[in-house]
């Protein structure tokens, strides 16, 4: 199911408020206007008596409103602001460039503007996105037996100690220490809500997770002493698949997941990630449901520990658990990331029933 709205006034005062924490969660739909916004439209707010809210983007539709102009409801959060769209696209388009401050001045953009506007919406500035996309390159070249030396340049790192750094912040460990001939081995897949790592032997995957998730290192820590002999690099049967089926996921073709999973947990840990496996795409529970689901509906704090302690994203779907008055709560991967999952997969949703009218 979807969450059961809050009431009008409550709404109502998060669209004044421009409350962040129903976004995609809630759209208005304005009579005046005939337009459906998000409830951070920054257009001038209606009167509450031309205020219908609805949870679905197609409710929306179907009662006969269109997305408004300025607040695109039909995009992710993010690539409505122009701003962030515009230097994305930069971004793809120079991937290897060392992004400077200048740049994006030169760009024609104010710095602290940019900064705010990646912060909200990503948890990161821009220019730690592009040294991250930097660090693809060279996680890549070492991936196929490259140098290490190769790799820096790749990832256009001008001092060996800088990337040593680099690469240590985000996986925990230096790019020396990844070798290919270890029993787990990570790989880098690409996703259009950014880079994810993933960790695999050649049975099952052991890790999915976003590499801007500040717990990323301390969860290869872990994963690392488990294994004794530490993590190589390169891809295993485990994780071409898992990519394979990521691409259809974001593509919209498919919400299922059947990569084979090794799943590290206590009794209840894995019980409450088998009760978010039940969850279909494209619906939401809360974390007193799933409670209630796995027979201990007093242990809401301990479901959300479970969920916190999940290092296979979007495979055991923690960014479908919500608050109970449906605003969106922590999530390891960004908020901006939990909305826009929840809007994939009710598109996702959607579509199948299209196909089955």
């Amino acid at each position: 199911m979807l969450f059961d709205l809050p009431d009008h006034q409550t709404l109502y005062a998060a669209l004044l408020a421009r409350d962040t924490r129903f976004d995609g969660q809630a759209f208005v739909c304005v009579s005046s206007t005939g337009v459906f916004c998000r409830l951070t439209c920054p257009a001038r707010k209606p009167k509450a008596e031309n205020c219908t809210f609805f949870a679905t983007i197609g409710e929306c539709i179907e009662t006969g409103y269109r997305a408004c102009k300025r607040c695109h409801p039909l995009q992710a959060a993010a690539l409505a602001d122009p701003t962030i769209a515009a230097l994305l696209h930069a971004l793809d388009e120079r991937p290897d460039l060392r992004w400077s401050e200048e740049h994006v001045v030169q760009l024609g953009y104010d710095l602290s503007t940019v900064r705010r506007s990646f912060k909200r919406q990503f948890g990161m500035t821009f220019l730690e996105m592009a040294r991250q996309r930097r660090l693809r390159e060279g996680f890549e070249t070492l991936a196929i037996g490259g140098k290490v030396i190769t790799a820096q340049h790749e990832a256009s790192f001008e001092s060996a100690s800088a990337f040593r750094a680099a690469f240590a912040r985000l996986l925990g460990c230096a790019p020396a220490d990844l070798r290919a001939d270890r029993l787990l081995r990570a790989t880098w897949i690409p996703t259009p809500l950014g880079d994810m790592i993933a960790v695999g032997s050649r049975s099952h995957l052991h890790l999915l997770e976003f590499v801007d998730r500040k717990g990323l290192p301390a969860e290869l820590a872990r994963l690392q002493t488990a294994s004794k002999e530490g993590i190589g690099i390169g891809t295993l049967p485990p994780s071409e698949q898992a990519a394979a089926e990521l691409a259809d996921y974001f593509s919209a073709r498919s919400g299922h997941f059947q990569t084979p999973l090794a799943l590290a947990g206590s009794t209840f840990t894995q019980q409450v990630w088998d009760a978010l496996r039940e969850i279909p795409a494209g619906e939401t529970r809360s974390y007193s449901e799933i409670a209630r689901q796995v027979g201990r509906p007093s242990a809401v704090r301990a479901v959300a520990r479970a969920n916190s302690a999940n290092q296979i994203a979007l495979m055991i779907p923690c960014h479908r658990v919500i608050g109970a008055d449906g605003t969106l709560t922590g999530y390891g991967g960004g908020l901006w990331r939990k909305q826009r999952l929840i809007e994939i997969e009710r598109q996702l949703k959607t579509s199948k029933k299209e196909t089955f009218a």
